[in-house]
């Protein structure tokens, strides 16, 4: 498993994403993977953006979350 930081990228105006690339080789199950994705999910508010599964088997998983900002009050 790799990951790599995507970076942000605007979608809509005024909703910023942040996005993680995730790759698992074909030597993980589905289940496996499926578990790891859940905990990123539950864990660190992640959501999924992109599966892509390469020919070679390997699956490229996009994972993205709301950039929230502070709004300064005072």
């Amino acid at each position: 498993m790799t990951a790599a930081r995507a970076g942000r990228r605007p979608l809509r105006p005024g909703v910023e994403w942040e996005f993680d690339k995730v790759s698992f080789s074909r030597e993980f199950p589905r289940n496996v993977v499926t578990k790891l994705l859940v905990e990123r999910a539950e864990h660190g508010g992640w959501e999924l953006d992109r599966v892509r599964i390469g020919p070679d088997g390997t699956r490229r998983v996009i994972l993205r979350r709301k950039i929230i900002r502070a709004v300064r009050t005072a």
